[in-house]
């Protein structure tokens, strides 16, 4: 997965959005006002920070060497997963749908009923 289809791939999950509130090559995907990811390309290559499970963001780490704890961010529940071709496109679009669903997830009851009764539980938690 190069930067571009990550980014159609993060764009495509629902009500999401870009926005770059830090720096103008840092974007920064939006599920209403809460973020889930963030998108760069340092070096010639494609980043993204990825919010996780704590256990699973470390078993992530062990098993890719492409995983790293989470760039500026809180390192228990944040991964920063380097897009060089070395993980599996299924993958990383299970890393990105579990972001999503966590974030949605922490949301107040007041912001995350509308999205699940608009979408659906197996659409925003996949």
């Amino acid at each position: 997965m190069d930067h571009q289809s990550a980014r159609n791939y993060l764009l495509s999950r629902p009500e999401a959005w870009e926005d770059f509130p830090f720096y103008p090559h840092i974007a920064v995907m939006k599920v209403r006002t809460k973020m889930f990811a963030t998108l760069s390309v340092e070096d010639g290559v494609a980043r993204m920070n990825l919010k996780c499970d704590p256990a699973e963001a470390q078993m992530l780490r062990d098993i890719f060497t492409a995983v790293l704890p989470g760039y500026h961010m809180n390192k228990r529940h944040w991964n920063t997963v380097i897009l060089d071709g070395s993980i599996p496109a299924g993958e990383l679009q299970r890393m990105i749908d579990r972001s999503y669903g966590l974030v949605v997830k922490g949301m107040t009851r007041k912001e995350r009923l509308p999205l699940e009764l608009k979408y659906g539980c197996e659409t925003l938690y996949r």
